[in-house]
């Protein structure tokens, strides 16, 4: 048996193989999700005139992208992974499982930072936002697409089937866009509270705190705090449903 690998020479091979392979379905990949959220804008855009609610759709928009790949994509690859035995060709190298896991969720995570900022441009421009506050996206999009990502992964691994994994993955990006580009003002008190649940909100609501003429730099660096929390929490959740599928 050859020596186990340090972690990080692992994640950087294991992020590069991945970046590689999804290389090729990089440019309809960001297409559909950044269409998918501007044309969401552009529905919105009748309904919401500005103000609070205009922040909320533009940075909700913006998040759903990440969601799309980091939550969505990533519970159908590790899905698939499983099912067709691709889980067996990792356990045979002699790397940790964790740098499988933030190798796969990083790579997908970082075909989200274009699409992101197109959206969040557009959007801008639709509802007449400043856009001196977009640099807080170099923060915001790592920092929820860890927490997506490493949902988007146990969802993936913990499913029993592969149907079920993409379900899963649909009905979260589902949940992200309704409770994450919809203005929590319009929504009753128990949706509100279910919208707390969603690592993606605490993104939004980071980003669309810049939109105002004095943010509250504290309320940001929380919200991106539980973001870095969950992220966290939930990669670790995925590593371990590596670990245990990858047994089986």
């Amino acid at each position: 048996m050859a020596p186990g690998a340090r972690f990080f020479p692992s994640l950087a091979a294991v992020y590069r193989a991945q970046l590689s392979r999804a290389r090729v379905a990089r440019i309809p990949l960001l297409f559909v999700a950044t269409f998918q959220s501007v044309g969401i804008m552009i529905l919105m855009r009748g309904v919401v005139d500005g103000g609070s609610e205009a922040r909320a759709v533009v940075a909700g928009s913006s998040v759903l992208v990440v969601a799309f790949v980091a939550l969505n994509l990533l519970a159908q690859y590790f899905g698939q992974l499983r099912a067709g035995g691709g889980l067996d060709h990792y356990a045979t190298l002699p790397v940790p499982p964790a740098s499988v896991v933030l190798g796969a969720a990083a790579a997908y995570a970082s075909f989200t930072l274009p699409g992101t900022l197109v959206t969040a441009v557009f959007g801008c421009l639709l509802f007449g936002l400043p856009m001196s506050g977009l640099w807080i996206l170099a923060a915001v999009v790592p920092l929820a697409g860890a927490a997506l990502a490493g949902l988007g992964a146990a969802l993936g691994l913990l499913a029993p089937r592969q149907e079920l994994a993409t379900l899963a993955g649909q009905l979260g990006m589902s949940a992200a866009l309704l409770l994450g580009v919809l203005p929590p003002e319009r929504m009753p008190a128990v949706i509100v509270w279910a919208r707390d649940l969603l690592p993606s909100t605490y993104g939004v609501e980071a980003f669309a705190r810049t939109f105002e003429a004095s943010p509250d730099w504290a309320a940001v660096l929380f919200d991106l705090g539980v973001c870095a929390a969950v992220g966290v929490l939930s990669l670790t959740v995925a590593t371990w449903a590596y670990r245990r599928a990858a047994v089986r």
